[in-house]
């Protein structure tokens, strides 16, 4: 006889979801199976059906707000890092704006400062000027 091992085989593999699909037919096919299995009367399997159909619903409902939960877990979470980002732009522009206004108040004083010195400068150029003038005439008139 040969052996097993010569013969040569297939797998075939699906990547499914499964999750509630799965769950569902699963559900379905106990059902199914209790139904034919179980020796009870209409009314027993009516009310079996009724208790069974109660707990799947339960069953998706438990696992909907499961979900629901997580998926505002991760909203508040993401809510709340878009609000620390926020903020941390925020109080940098204003420490920007604070900077901005530090420079130009002390390039204003800079000015200020600049344009008294050129007056000073001016002032003592034409006072100069004259003082010098009145000097020739003193000596033209010496002479």
């Amino acid at each position: 006889m040969r052996d097993q091992k010569e013969f040569p085989y297939i797998v075939i593999e699906r990547e499914t979801g499964g999750g509630l699909g799965a769950f569902a037919l699963g559900a379905l096919v106990g059902v199914g199976l209790g139904l034919l299995f179980a020796p009870k009367s209409g009314a027993e399997t009516q009310e079996d059906l009724r208790e069974h159909a109660r707990k799947f619903r339960e069953a998706a409902e438990d696992r909907m707000r499961d979900v629901q939960d997580q998926l505002e877990d991760q909203l508040g979470v993401a809510r709340d890092g878009a609000k620390e980002h926020i903020e941390s732009v925020k109080s940098a522009m204003d420490a920007g704006v604070q900077a901005a206004r530090e420079a130009r108040d002390e390039l204003e004083k800079k000015l200020e400062t600049t344009k008294a010195a050129y007056r000073a400068g001016v002032d003592a150029a034409s006072g100069a000027v004259s003082v010098g003038t009145d000097a020739e005439d003193a000596l033209e008139v010496v002479d």
